[in-house]
């Protein structure tokens, strides 16, 4: 008995924490506004890391797989120019819990994996411009604000001199 709870035991430190906690993917909600703040349903999206790629709707969630690659973010509707965008991939409580635990060949597996990471739940990407969401800025029920770094990558017709 005490056989199998050792190798249990040792089976779930050396999967690392969050490879127990997480599944390979996270959902994002992509939604695509014009540059006048109109919504647009239904645009193509393509969503791109190191560990996979994946095609979306707009106003829909999709399942992205977990990297600490960030995700690069494509969607085009017809009549509208292409909207871009960068999810930085941040490191997630999983992590910590490996170095907390000890468990550095964990910590290992998880972040080769990417199952210690995690995007922007919510993102709203702009016809026209490319933008950059970071979870950090991220609140409950409410789509993650564009990093200020963004307004660098406006359309010159839209910068002041």
């Amino acid at each position: 008995m005490s056989l199998r709870i050792t190798c249990c035991a040792a089976a779930l430190l050396l999967t690392g924490c969050a490879s127990v906690v997480n599944d390979k993917t996270h959902p994002i909600r992509i939604e695509t506004k014009t540059q006048a703040g109109d919504m647009v349903a239904g645009a193509d999206c393509t969503l791109k890391n190191d560990k996979a790629s994946s095609n979306a709707k707009s106003g829909e969630t999709s399942n992205v797989r977990r990297s600490n690659a960030d995700l690069e973010i494509v969607c085009r509707h017809p009549g509208n120019p292409e909207a871009q965008a960068k999810a930085i991939s941040r490191v997630n409580g999983g992590m910590f819990g490996n170095i907390i635990l000890g468990g550095g060949i964990g910590a290992v597996i998880d972040h080769n994996t990417g199952n210690a990471y995690t995007y922007p739940s919510w993102v709203q990407l702009v016809f026209g411009r490319t933008l950059t969401f970071d979870r950090r800025s991220e609140k409950d029920n409410e789509p993650v604000a564009p990093s200020p770094e963004a307004a660098a990558s406006a359309p010159a017709s839209d910068k002041k001199p």
